[in-house]
């Protein structure tokens, strides 16, 4: 019998590789779940695979959508609000709307990716949004499981592209180039999902990448897939929050705003001890090939 599997905001980087893993192997049934027939058509094309448009909002709509579902991921959600978007709609509202759908469907599996750090009292107002979210699904009747992971990098994604643009230039700037990242790999992340939804996990686990270093290291490793010599400048981060301030002020949707810049000046160090015991995991891509994959683009699943 065919695993039949709903994915939320399946139009992203992670919920388009995870469709595509998914429809390329037998005994799977993939609803792609999207908020326009623009992201509609960001949905590779696959006889496995049904796109349905929708408010991730709508109860009934998103009841109808998971009738026969054995898994539900949810992917919706957004670390800079803007143009209209709130935290509160993005993650609050869409899980609650999620879990009133399933009310009546306790078997089905729901997996939720959230950010490490998010928690309902952190001070960063996505973290705490974020936070709320892994609480409403925690009191629902299904058995979830939310991974919390730092920077993910992956082919032809926002943060991959901002990396290549940095280190290709003639000094990589940026803020507190001190900061730890410890970034992991676009298809490790999926996996870890397909793990969890496998093993009915129910649980919230923190998942980062295989290395901790500097953001100022990180731009150097990456600046060796071009076999650059990467020379970095950082920048004071209370420069780029009066920055983000400013910009947020004056512009309507602000290409950052200040509870982003916190985010990705967050320092990551997460032990993987207990996420690979939960989820069975054994290894990961190493940051060198990740790095490659991801600044290359050789890899598209």
């Amino acid at each position: 019998m065919a695993t039949k599997w709903v994915i939320t905001g399946a139009n992203g980087n992670l919920g388009r590789r995870l469709v595509a893993e998914l429809a390329v192997e037998n005994d799977n049934e993939v609803l792609a779940v999207v908020r326009s027939e623009r992201a509609a058509a960001t949905i590779a094309s696959h006889e496995a695979v049904t796109t349905k448009v929708l408010s991730y909002t709508d109860v009934p709509a998103l009841s109808a959508a998971c009738a026969d579902a054995d898994c539900v991921v949810h992917l919706v959600g957004i670390i800079k609000e803007g143009g209209g978007a709130t935290y509160q709609d993005a993650h609050e509202a869409s899980t609650t709307a999620l879990c009133e759908a399933l009310q009546d469907r306790p078997d089905v599996h729901v997996s939720y990716l959230s950010i490490v750090g998010s928690e309902p009292h952190a001070t960063n107002t996505c973290l705490a949004s974020k936070g709320r979210a892994e609480k409403i699904l925690q009191e629902a009747p299904n058995p979830a499981c939310t991974i919390r992971v730092p920077m993910v990098l992956g082919e032809q994604d926002y943060v991959s592209g901002s990396l290549r643009q940095r280190v290709l230039k003639e000094k990589a700037v940026g803020f507190r180039m001190a900061s730890l990242e410890q970034p992991i790999f676009a298809g490790d992340v999926t996996a870890a999902i397909r793990a969890g939804a496998a093993g009915r996990i129910n649980a919230g686990i923190d998942l980062g990448g295989p290395e901790v270093l500097s953001r100022a290291d990180l731009s150097r490793r990456a600046g060796a897939v071009f076999d650059r010599t990467v020379r970095v400048r950082s920048l004071p981060v209370a420069l780029g929050k009066m920055l983000a301030t400013l910009l947020q002020a004056v512009m309507s949707n602000p290409p950052i705003t200040p509870a982003m810049l916190e985010i990705l000046d967050h320092d990551d160090n997460v032990d993987n001890t207990n996420a690979f015991t939960t989820l069975g995991i054994s290894d990961q891509t190493s940051l060198d090939e990740m790095l490659r994959i991801a600044l290359t683009g050789d890899g598209l699943p």
